[in-house]
């Protein structure tokens, strides 16, 4: 989900723009394989020296304003639902549920994350999701309304589709959305260690050191000793994003901490696929949130025993089409 990764058909130069998932076995070195403690850290404090960008987030804002002119003018970051120029099938939906969900899209080595598909089990909240927003000084108090309206409208969807609580607070949480630009990602990392204890230092580096060419990203942890269930996520949003990357990002890292951890270059109409076709959740995308969410599928689930059941339960959605 980096623009490092395989260039697609008239945008070789944009593919896969957005962040990266931390889960799977590589959450036993994020984690601790404990659980995470409640997050009820203050949000980063204003200091005088972080009201103006630097030259270095300026010529972020710029470029990415530059990527959104030019993806649009391609015709991507569609915020339709999909429609009938990409239909799909309840086998689409099977063969894309495996591998969104049931796949990890990297593995930690050297205390880095590396890009390797690799089979993963069954991961999603147990717990209500409890979402607090935290926005760096550079956010403005208009922009921060509309962030807050943005997320609030979507986490209300998210919530009706899956059946699962989400709230806003501004309180103890178990997942927070990180607004920063690029001056704050660089001094971050006390403050994101005091909202999320015990972190590990290779989710900590990732956000502080996140490159230009990664968009936006999500890290979510679970706890291996126990039933897989997550316990806490953090989402990266660079503040210097113009409008619609910016609610992009949202859509795709807080469904992807939600449990759809993974990207396949098959799935359509979907934000699940690097190639930016669309930039806001699609009717298939909330068909597999249905899916992961369905108590007919249990925690831990591999491929293999997940397959059947999640057949049976497209076949429910579908009405039986195939």
């Amino acid at each position: 989900m980096t623009e490092t990764g395989l260039p697609m058909a008239d945008r070789s130069v944009f593919p896969g723009l957005r962040g990266l998932l931390a889960t799977g076995a590589l959450l036993a070195a994020l984690a601790s394989c404990a659980p995470i403690a409640p997050m009820d850290s203050p949000a980063p404090e204003p200091r005088p020296d972080a009201a103006q960008p630097s030259e270095e987030s300026l010529r972020l804002a710029r470029y990415y304003a530059g990527v959104q002119q030019r993806l649009l003018a391609q015709g991507l970051l569609r915020r339709d639902m999909g429609g009938a120029d990409v239909p799909f099938t309840a086998r689409n939906l099977v063969e894309n549920f495996e591998r969104i969900a049931l796949y990890d899209e990297y593995v930690v080595s050297g205390g880095r994350f590396v890009q390797q598909q690799t089979p993963s089990r069954l991961r999603r909240w147990e717990d209500p999701i409890r979402m607090r927003l935290v926005f760096g000084p550079s956010v403005d108090a208009a922009q921060r309304r509309e962030d807050r309206r943005d997320v609030q409208r979507y986490v209300q969807r998210l919530s009706r589709v899956t059946g699962h609580p989400i709230t806003l607070t501004e309180g103890t949480a178990n997942f927070v959305v990180l607004f920063l630009n690029r001056d704050e990602q660089k001094t971050i990392g006390p403050q994101l260690e005091a909202l999320i204890p015990r972190v590990s230092p290779a989710v900590v580096n990732e956000i502080v050191y996140s490159p230009r060419n990664t968009f936006c990203a999500a890290y979510a942890l679970s706890n291996q000793a126990a039933n897989s269930a997550y316990t806490a996520a953090v989402v990266l949003i660079k503040a210097e994003h113009p409008d619609l990357l910016r609610l992009s990002c949202i859509h795709e890292e807080i469904a992807q901490a939600m449990g759809l951890a993974n990207d396949s270059p098959m799935a359509r109409p979907s934000i699940f696929n690097d190639d930016e076709e669309f930039a806001l959740l699609t009717r298939h995308d909330e068909l597999l949130l249905e899916i992961l969410y369905d108590d007919r599928l249990a925690l831990g689930m591999t491929p293999d025993a997940a397959r059947a059941v999640v057949r049976e339960i497209v076949a429910d959605l579908t009405g039986g089409e195939s």
